[in-house]
């Protein structure tokens, strides 16, 4: 199988129909799910799906190591690989790499000055940067001046940036208590839940629409590739 059809198996194609065109360059995305969902996995499929589209994605990992980081790209990508018989399998995998930045953080040394500096660093020596994910970052650990500041950044560089943030119980209503000053700055929010045997995808926040499209998008646990919609 081709690049193009595993693109379109990617959960991000039904986002940018439903979503009014997905997130958008220069806006802030954020997924929520409880302990061991699958956030993490989520932004790696985001930014998977941007690296076979031909982009180039920085990922900042907080609490964890660039390598653990790396081995959740690789097992992803395994699977998502040989479950859609991707063609050049190996060489396609080679390319991902040579366009994706993994930087590690310990979460209280992390804010917006640091992610700006990361990628002004990474233009200038691997290629202007598509997609920004963020991963691990706890409430109250930067400031809503950063958040400013990273919302800033992404408009800048017309960049989308992907955020995960916990949420204390598995059925998620909205952004947790301990991030509600972000509505006015998050353009997408999305919930990822369990149900069975799949991971349900859902919006929660659609830019500035009040008509909120419910989606109700079974995902595979492993890859996050579409089950049924």
């Amino acid at each position: 199988m081709y690049r193009k059809f595993v693109n379109a198996r990617s959960p991000m194609r039904l986002l940018e129909k439903g979503l009014h065109g997905g997130l958008g360059i220069g806006n802030l995305g954020a997924c929520v799910a409880g302990p061991g969902v699958g956030k993490t996995s989520f932004l790696v499929c985001v930014a998977l799906d941007e690296l076979l589209r031909g982009g180039t994605v920085i990922h900042i990992a907080l609490g964890q190591s660039v390598g653990h980081v790396r081995d959740h790209y690789d097992a992803i990508y395994s699977s998502l690989a040989r479950e859609t018989h991707l063609d050049d399998a190996l060489l396609t995998r080679t390319e991902l790499d040579q366009n994706r930045r993994i930087h590690s953080f310990w979460p209280r040394n992390f804010n917006a000055s640091k992610l700006v500096h990361v990628t002004e660093l990474e233009a200038e020596v691997g290629g202007r940067p598509t997609l920004l994910v963020i991963d691990g970052l706890a409430p109250g650990e930067i400031s809503l001046d950063d958040f400013l500041a990273i919302q800033d950044l992404a408009r800048t560089w017309a960049v989308e940036v992907w955020f995960s943030f916990d949420s204390k119980d598995e059925r998620v209503k909205g952004l947790p208590a301990e991030y509600a000053g972000l509505e006015g700055i998050m353009s997408v929010v999305l919930a990822l839940e369990p149900r069975g045997d799949e991971v349900t995808l859902r919006a929660l926040k659609d830019h500035d629409n009040e008509d909120v499209l419910k989606l109700h998008v079974g995902l595979d646990p492993r890859t996050l590739l579409l089950v049924r919609n």
